[in-house]
């Protein structure tokens, strides 16, 4: 390749900024998570589902995580709204997941003893961690530039 050939190609990308890799990559990561829970208990907005409830829930989280990857690798600005929209659904699921679900309740379905703090402190760090996600991926609206609407 020669080195016009190379200039070329360098113009024409756009680098990917480290940030949004790491973005990429978590989120693969949550889509492979959420999929790998199917057919397990989904508590949802105070309300654990089981059985095929619990399946349809987790096959539609896993299809939005999906969405929500691929649009990070896309670098698709509705993806970025979607981001925002989701991650702060997540936060008031968990809330009211921990407002609602008791730990006993919990107990009856997982069929294991439960530490309730123990639970209260994983859920508020994870909500924190999500929110603090959520800052940066608004801060970094510049990282969208495909303004396509559809994926594909």
């Amino acid at each position: 390749m020669s080195d016009e050939e190379r200039d070329l190609t360098d113009d024409d990308e756009e680098r990917r900024p480290l940030g949004l890799v790491l973005l990429t990559a978590l989120y693969l990561f949550f889509f492979l998570v959420t999929a790998s829970t199917y057919g397990h208990p989904f508590p949802f907005m105070g309300k654990i589902y089981v059985g095929t409830p619990a399946k349809v829930l987790v096959f539609a989280d896993s299809l939005v995580c999906l969405y929500l990857f691929l649009g990070l690798a896309k670098r698709q600005l509705m993806t970025w709204y979607l981001l925002i929209c989701y991650n702060l659904f997540e936060i008031v699921n968990t809330i009211v997941n921990l407002n609602v679900i008791s730990t006993a309740e919990l107990e009856r379905v997982i069929g294991e003893r439960i530490d309730h703090d123990a639970l209260l402190i994983n859920n508020i760090a994870s909500a924190l961690a999500i929110l603090l996600l959520t800052q940066y991926i608004y801060r970094h609206r510049n990282f969208f530039t495909n303004r396509k609407v559809y994926l594909f």
